[in-house]
């Protein structure tokens, strides 16, 4: 399966994604939609440095060339 259909599947789903940096930067949220370069619309999201939930962001736009690794939330 290719990344962009596997990351299709979780259309609906809470996903974690880790961010390029110097920290390790996680965004929480509601995967809203996704396109063929990976760039991806979170939805209540919630910003998480070093393991602590630090603030809601709400509605995010992620470019895919600063994703690191897109995994679900159980």
């Amino acid at each position: 399966m290719f990344p962009t259909k596997k990351v299709q599947s979780l259309i609906g789903s809470k996903i974690q994604v880790e961010m390029k940096g110097p920290l390790r930067h996680v965004l929480e949220g509601t995967l809203n939609s996704v396109d063929d370069y990976l760039n991806i619309h979170l939805q209540e999201t919630v910003e998480i440095v070093n393991g602590k939930r630090m603030r809601s962001l709400g509605s995010v736009v992620l470019r895919g060339n600063n994703i690191i690794m897109i995994r679900p939330v159980e």
